[in-house]
């Protein structure tokens, strides 16, 4: 190794270093005073002063410098106007659009279909009710619905019949939109044991639950005009 080369490195360790060495403190300290404390993933500094985020998963929370203290909340940066810890969230909780289980899914086109939209949806869910009413109006749209059963078992029951209808996106309409209740149906209902886990694996933890191309995750009946906003901001 050359003078210059073991120099560079020596400089590089030394300025990385206190970040671990940050990293490695505060890390002891909240696993070893909080013992039931989630398993931590990352700690990183944030753009305040002497403040760490402390992240399990999509969870965040932060930290003084040592882990003496733990705070959970939103940090906002006043001077940009920014909602750092929901930016932060919605980077976390996003997957990315192949990776959503569209196998899985029914699909509607309105006229040019080139936007795309991925709904999980329960079939009891009031919210997935009113949404989809506005969903009604958007238009060169790809919307792929994907059956979401997670508020007991008559919502297994009605997901299963919409899975087996011989048109689902019409027994869907008919019941969303119009109360029509799906036929009892049976088939191999695989796909929405699938999306389940898959929801289980990645925390959806509410419907609707809304994806778009990017990759972006919004949960809940959003206004239409959010969703249009989304949609047209994606390139």
């Amino acid at each position: 190794m050359t003078f210059f080369r073991a120099l560079a490195l020596s400089v590089f360790a030394l300025a990385i270093s206190p970040v671990f060495a940050q990293e490695a403190t505060i890390r002891k300290s909240l696993t070893e005073r909080l013992p039931n404390f989630p398993k931590i993933d990352e700690i990183s500094k944030t753009p305040m002063n002497g403040l760490y985020e402390v992240r399990m998963g999509s969870d965040i929370m932060y930290s003084d410098a040592d882990g003496s203290f733990l705070i959970q909340g939103t940090l906002i940066d006043v001077k940009q106007k920014r909602n750092l810890t929901e930016e932060r969230i919605e980077k976390l909780s996003a997957i990315a659009f192949d990776q959503l289980p569209l196998k899985n899914a029914f699909t509607q086109v309105r006229g040019n279909g080139k936007r795309k939209l991925v709904v999980f949806a329960d079939p009891n869910c009031g919210y997935c009710k009113r949404f989809e009413k506005d969903l009604q109006k958007l238009d060169n749209v790809t919307i792929h619905h994907l059956l979401y059963p997670i508020l007991g078992e008559d919502s297994k029951a009605k997901s299963r019949n919409i899975w087996c209808a011989k048109d689902k996106a019409k027994a869907w309409n008919d019941w969303m939109i119009n109360s029509t209740a799906p036929a009892n149906a049976n088939c191999d209902t695989a796909a929405v044991d699938a999306n389940v886990e898959f929801g289980k694996k990645y925390r959806i933890t509410g419907t609707p639950t809304l994806f778009f191309a990017d990759g972006t995750r919004v949960p809940g009946a959003v206004p239409l005009a959010q969703v249009e906003k989304l949609l047209t901001d994606i390139k």
